[in-house]
């Protein structure tokens, strides 16, 4: 009996700990995410700016402006 308290209190304690990695796994995830984000955007403005990508960049904030106005309305 004492064996089977302990089995169920291991894999109790093996559920919380995966989910516990997972949250953080999740959350560092997150993080290193809105980094590359807001350092991969003003290098691509950049590069298409410098690419000649004025032209490319005027119908994509178009498009985005369009879509905010969309969500405003919403």
């Amino acid at each position: 009996m004492f064996e089977l308290l302990g089995i169920i209190l291991f894999c109790w304690l093996f559920v919380k700990a995966l989910g516990l990695a997972v949250r953080l796994a999740w959350g560092a995830t997150k993080i290193v995410a809105s980094i590359l984000f807001a350092l991969a955007v003003p290098v691509l403005i950049l590069c298409l700016v410098f690419a000649g990508g004025i032209l490319l960049m005027i119908p994509i904030a178009m498009v985005g402006g369009a879509l905010l106005l969309l969500k405003a309305c919403f």
